[in-house]
């Protein structure tokens, strides 16, 4: 989490006052996060180059088949923490505690990617047993994918049964909040690069293409 504040691997250490800041901020946000999810399988009924057709619309999205390769089924999540960490970091903020609200702010940052991840990860598992591997995630916004694809992927999985909406500029509420799109298929190219494998707990998976060295359950 630290790293939302600027702190990279191999870096210098934070001070004993920045992490004191942390297990405060930590504590606080640990009562406050509310991980919900929402997923949506459903197959894939032709790939053209990047354009994923399915029962309910095409997507297109640039990279998706060189990162992607073939597949047959998409998952589409909405992931979510819920508000109050957010009205929490609002309220310092109106207090002037400005330290204490960013470093809020970056525990729920960290959280909401730690879901997404474990989303992810619960995906993977789910294709394993009907030998499927299951790909990384992606989503709108990141990369060279469109962020105005967000209306299409709350067509394909509505966020209100979590309690996410979309605006008119495809922002989602609560801001901590991560939609995400997987793959899967008996062609499919599993962990292109090597993260989901490297967290992930099974032991014998026969996908695996990196050993693991750590788990959003620690």
């Amino acid at each position: 989490m630290l790293r939302f504040q600027g702190y990279k691997r191999g870096a210098a250490a934070p001070g004993p006052e920045v992490m004191a800041l942390f297990d405060e901020a930590l504590v606080l946000g640990r009562g406050l996060i509310e991980p919900r999810a929402v997923v949506r399988w459903m197959p894939v009924t032709r790939q053209v180059g990047d354009a994923l057709e399915t029962p309910d619309l095409v997507l297109t999205i640039p990279g998706v088949e060189r990162h992607w390769g073939r597949v047959e089924h998409v998952a589409a999540a909405i992931c979510t923490i819920g508000d109050a960490l957010e009205r929490r970091v609002a309220e310092l903020w109106e207090a002037r505690e400005l330290p204490l609200a960013v470093m809020l702010d970056s525990v729920g940052s960290g959280a909401v990617e730690s879901l997404a991840e474990y989303v992810n990860d619960q995906l993977c598992q789910e294709g394993i047993p009907q030998g499927l591997p299951v790909t990384n995630r992606i989503s709108p916004g990141y990369g060279a994918w469109d962020v105005g694809d967000q209306r299409a992927l709350f067509r394909l999985c509505p966020g209100e049964a979590v309690g996410v909406t979309l605006n008119e500029a495809c922002f989602m509420t609560p801001e901590k909040s991560i939609s995400l799109l997987v793959g899967a298929g008996r062609q499919a190219r599993v962990d292109h690069y090597f993260s989901q494998c490297a967290r992930c707990w099974m032991a014998d998976c026969a996908y695996r293409r990196a050993p693991a060295r750590r788990t959003v359950h620690r």
